[in-house]
């Protein structure tokens, strides 16, 4: 089995990337992995949400405390936890990343489906994308 190191774990409040999270401490425990949480919001520049600071601070507030819950699950189960917040396409955001030679992920642990409204026959859009784009192992949590 490849030595883990590094696992990243795509976060959006879903309960499936929740489940995703755990999965991936009880995964990254016996290695001594850590987990980057990565949140990104696919709202573009020209977005009509641009210049509304309510919804801007109601999403910063959401995402922040996402990131936190993470943390201290994470550090609960002694695992350090690092977050990343990206804009703009999501799952060429993950991919991005999670294939980055600095970052050096061994693995992505993701929900099969996220909090979108549209369902996919058997994945989301989002982790349909990162199974076929992926160039690291990816394991998707139900």
């Amino acid at each position: 089995m490849q030595n883990i190191k590094k696992i990243l774990v795509p976060i959006d409040g879903s309960k499936n990337s929740i489940r995703a999270l755990e999965m991936a401490i009880s995964i990254a425990r016996p290695f001594g992995a850590t987990i980057t949480g990565a949140y990104s919001i696919n709202i573009q520049p020209h977005s009509e949400f641009q210049g509304i600071g309510s919804v801007n601070k109601e999403w910063n507030k959401e995402i922040k405390k996402m990131m936190d819950d993470a943390k201290i699950l994470s550090k609960q189960n002694g695992i350090v936890f690092k977050e990343k917040l990206m804009r703009g396409d999501i799952g060429y955001n993950l991919i991005k990343l999670a294939h980055d030679k600095k970052e050096k992920f061994t693995l992505i642990v993701m929900g099969s489906r996220g909090r979108s409204a549209i369902k996919e026959l058997f994945l989301g859009s989002v982790s349909n994308y990162i199974v076929h784009s992926s160039k690291i192992p990816v394991l998707i949590v139900k």
